[in-house]
């Protein structure tokens, strides 16, 4: 029996029409001719996850993998193409954005030259009303636009596809990551046809504790969340809604060893550094162990001893409207006379100035006037007023006000130093997850206060104080 080219033709139509991963595979020399087509489990998983948008089944997905596999390729360019021609849907609207332009309109043009190619055309034959690089529209009304977020106004879509939401380059800073938070929750909320039905798909690498990603978790949007890390960590293996788990079962196994095999991960560690491969390739913006603080040096001990000098050191913060704003933190910290140092208790929380200062008197009260008190003096005429306002509401207990000196790495470093040679221990209690959980991330991590806190308490500890009670006359 001889196999004609209508034959072959039909077959790869009903493999595309099961499956975009088969789609993706057929399709790419149609895309980027020069480059060299290596397959891996982790394609047909993200594929089966953008399939499982278009059947309605997921309306928000996320997914963290490594740079350099193919993530923008899936989602943005072979995906709207698949949807207009074997999925049978030649009526999606599709927005493709990203943080650059340049990006956004990259994947509008392989979306266009794939469409447009012999061998698609001969597959799924698609009209279209207008094609450009940024844009491109079939006679069905379907629809990809390329967009950068910053200018995403007018058109909405049935897909909506946000690749790499922050340039890694400004991973650290706080504005450029509080813009691509504002586009998330009041941008691209209304760039949806269907406000019930239609999908918004995140595709990235973690960055920062406190990116996108991380917004997303932690203030459980509904995001389906695909998350892929270079080298396997059992304990963060991942599972879906749709059936999935990340088949590997070895601590350390590759992600795709053919493309990325080990003596070429083992290279790029090297040359990325903790913090960059903790994210981008593991998905996870803080070294397994923790990056300035490691959890394995912390000891926890049911007590303190009993000759110890304590102090609880402040760190505050201004507003409790914003949940991604800092906490206030009141940590108590001992010191014993061969320099041995005690976390005991952290007490705090998203607070106003009012009730901060209020738990500021409650916390004094309760660890009584043994307990020095040392609360940071902000820069300027109102700082110091407020602190001598501070110092005032707590008559009869020692405290000291101290403004700030260095950034916040600089002033950790001496406590992290006591840390790595065991000489901080914790007092075993409720607040110890949380407090580890914060400092082993730090310096990426979201939040910095206890961190802060720590600090401040470690310095009264160990340097003379420069403003008392008597400094403000």
């Amino acid at each position: 029996m001889r196999i004609t080219q209508s034959d072959v033709i039909a077959c790869e139509k009903e493999l595309a029409k099961r499956s975009l991963s088969e789609f993706l595979q057929m399709a790419w020399p149609a895309v980027i001719p020069g480059d060299r087509y290596i397959h891996n489990w982790h394609m047909d998983a993200m594929c089966e996850h953008l399939e499982a948008t278009a059947r309605g089944e997921l309306t928000r997905l996320l997914i963290n993998v490594p740079p350099g596999t193919s993530k923008s390729s899936a989602t943005g360019v072979f995906f709207p193409a698949w949807l207009w021609g074997p999925f049978g849907m030649p009526h999606a609207r599709f927005i493709g954005a990203s943080h650059s332009e340049d990006l956004a309109i990259r994947d509008n043009r392989l979306t266009r030259s794939l469409v447009q190619s012999d061998w698609y055309q001969s597959r799924w034959p698609t009209e279209f009303e207008k094609v450009s690089e940024r844009y491109i529209e079939t006679v069905n009304a379907g629809f990809r636009q390329a967009t950068p977020v910053k200018s995403m106004t007018g058109k909405r879509g049935h897909f909506v596809a946000w690749d790499d939401p922050q340039n890694p380059l400004g991973s650290d800073s706080d504005a450029e990551r509080d813009t691509a938070i504002r586009v998330l929750t009041e941008t691209l909320p209304t760039r949806m046809v269907d406000p019930e039905l239609s999908v918004i798909i995140l595709v990235m690498q973690r960055l920062n504790e406190a990116d996108v990603s991380g917004y997303v978790l932690e203030n459980d949007l509904g995001y389906e969340h695909l998350m892929l890390p270079m080298e396997f960590e059992p304990e963060r293996k991942c599972y879906t809604s749709i059936g999935f788990e990340d088949p590997r079962t070895e601590d350390g196994e590759l992600l795709f060893d053919k493309r990325f095999p080990r003596h070429v991960v083992e290279r790029d560690k090297k040359a990325m550094g903790s913090y960059a491969v903790a994210g981008q390739f593991q998905q996870r913006p803080s070294p397994r162990g923790g990056l300035m603080f490691l959890r394995s040096d912390f000891e926890i001990v049911p007590a303190a001893p009993s000759n110890i000098r304590w102090v609880r050191a402040w760190d505050f913060a201004a507003t409790d409207d914003d949940p991604r704003a800092a906490w206030t933190r009141g940590l108590l910290m001992g010191m014993t006379p061969d320099k041995d140092y005690y976390v005991a208790d952290v007490v705090g929380g998203l607070l106003s100035s009012g009730k901060a200062y209020k738990l500021l008197q409650e916390t004094a009260k309760i660890d009584g006037i043994r307990v020095d008190v040392s609360i940071p003096q902000d820069p300027g005429q109102a700082g110091k007023a407020q602190a001598k306002a501070y110092i005032k509401g707590l008559a009869g207990y020692s405290v000291t006000a101290t403004p700030e000196s260095g950034d916040k790495i600089t002033r950790a470093r001496p406590m992290a130093a006591q840390v790595e040679a065991g000489n901080v221990k914790l007092i075993k209690g409720p607040w110890n997850k949380a407090f580890l959980d914060e400092v082993t991330q730090f310096p990426t991590g979201k939040r910095k206060d206890q961190v802060d806190a720590a600090s401040r308490a470690f310095a009264h500890l160990t340097e003379k104080p420069s403003y008392s009670l008597s400094s403000w006359g």
